[in-house]
């Protein structure tokens, strides 16, 4: 496949990971009608878990970690931005050691993030010391339906190994180092192992997400082929197809809620 044929050329000559590259993915989000419904309706799922907390901690800290592009800081202003790089939002900050004191923050944000932390146990322990009784860690990652696969480990650039026998894998300097596999490997395949190790977090929900739509927007690096007067039908075609998830969604949304006897799901 052409990559320089179908790779936005508002991406081409930038640094991967640079403030620019961020910026430019950014804009590319908000100008793409079919992409920016598809993250409007991921933020909406992050902002609604984010809602469903105590209500005495409703006032508390919302932390979005990875968030490079993420533009979800302008619906909702309260978040604190945060990615391992600086200058690209409000602080510098590595999800396996958060700089938050004991029980303060009531949700951690993180899309397309889960995957590329290096030591995911290491993430899970200090969100399970930041976050409230009965705060959330709100996930949009990588599926692992038949298409996923076949996508993830042939296509897209980042490794997807549902192999892999550790949670955790190399760290180097590329924004490239993932297991885009990891959601599926700790809450499915290792589902028994994780409860065991992290007792206090409980695995609320895991729902698939519209694919139809992301698929024909190219996503946020692609060009999409989608004139702009079909858009709106694809409201009704993502509904339509929705009984396909389990063969072609390509991500999903995973709440994981921090225990507590006296949380009883009601905000």
């Amino acid at each position: 496949m052409n990559q320089s044929f179908i790779t936005n050329p508002a991406l081409k000559g930038l640094s991967m990971g640079s403030k620019e590259w961020f910026d430019a993915q950014k804009t590319l989000i908000k100008e793409k009608p079919l992409i920016k419904r598809c993250y409007d309706l991921w933020y909406r799922k992050l902002m609604e878990d984010s809602e469903s907390v105590p209500d005495r901690f409703r006032k508390m800290i919302v932390l979005e970690l990875g968030s490079g592009s993420s533009y979800i800081k302008e619906l909702m202003p309260e978040v604190i931005t945060s990615d391992v790089a600086p200058g690209i939002a409000d602080m510098v900050i590595d999800g396996r050691s958060l700089s938050f004191p004991d029980a303060s923050i009531k949700a951690i944000f993180l899309t397309h993030v889960l995957h590329h932390i290096p030591d995911i146990s290491l993430f899970m322990k200090e969100a399970g010391r930041v976050l409230v009784p009965g705060g959330v860690i709100s996930i949009v990652d990588c599926t692992h339906t038949p298409l996923a696969r076949c996508f993830f480990s042939k296509i897209h650039p980042e490794p997807y190994d549902d192999a892999a026998e550790q949670w955790s894998f190399p760290e180097g300097n590329s924004m490239l180092d993932s297991n885009q596999a990891l959601s599926w490997i700790l809450f499915f395949r290792d589902r028994e192992k994780f409860t065991k190790q992290f007792p206090f977090i409980h695995i609320e929900k895991i729902s698939y997400l519209p694919w139809f739509s992301y698929l024909m927007s190219g996503g946020v690096n692609l060009r999409s082929l989608v004139p702009g007067c079909l858009v709106p039908v694809f409201p009704s075609l993502d509904r339509i197809l929705s009984p396909l998830d389990g063969i072609f969604a390509i991500h999903w949304h995973i709440t994981l809620r921090i225990n507590d006897e006296s949380f009883n799901g009601d905000a």
